[in-house]
């Protein structure tokens, strides 16, 4: 990659957007197969949860990770948020900025209604907070 680049300018390729679809949907099968088996609260998804969890909560301290508002999750607002946030972090989390996907609501599954797209270290944060919080044990089929 040259240092001129611009993502904004860059062309979408069908075999690369085939590519992430492939790879963000087994990230969110094999997510959710975990979710399934063991209580979220039991889960650690990085070797720096607790460092995202508390970053996550110093910086979006009214954030609703019950149900995430999808219009304000993209606002400009939150984008820049979401950048700042992903600067203390990038070097911690391999991949920070891959697409995957996240679960909107945390008492739905993954589907077409319930998925948006975002960056893995926002999937982390959301999802450990989540976890931390035991809102994703209700999906354990051993409770």
């Amino acid at each position: 990659m040259t240092e001129n680049f611009d993502a904004e300018k860059a062309d979408n390729l069908p075999e690369i957007e085939k590519q992430w679809a492939v790879k963000a949907t087994h990230q969110a099968e094999t997510y959710w197969n975990l979710l399934t088996a063991i209580p979220g609260s039991k889960l650690r998804l990085t070797t720096c949860d607790d460092e995202i969890y508390a970053a996550f909560l110093v910086t979006f301290p009214n954030f609703n990770i019950k149900n995430i508002d999808e219009d304000n999750f993209k606002s400009e607002k939150s984008k820049a948020k979401w950048r700042e946030f992903h600067r203390g972090l990038e070097n911690k989390v391999e991949d920070h900025n891959f697409g995957t996907l996240l679960r909107k609501r945390v008492d739905g599954e993954y589907n077409a209604e319930n998925g948006v797209f975002a960056t893995r270290l926002q999937f982390y944060a959301i999802e450990i907070a989540r976890n931390k919080q035991g809102l994703n044990d209700i999906h354990c089929k051993r409770n």
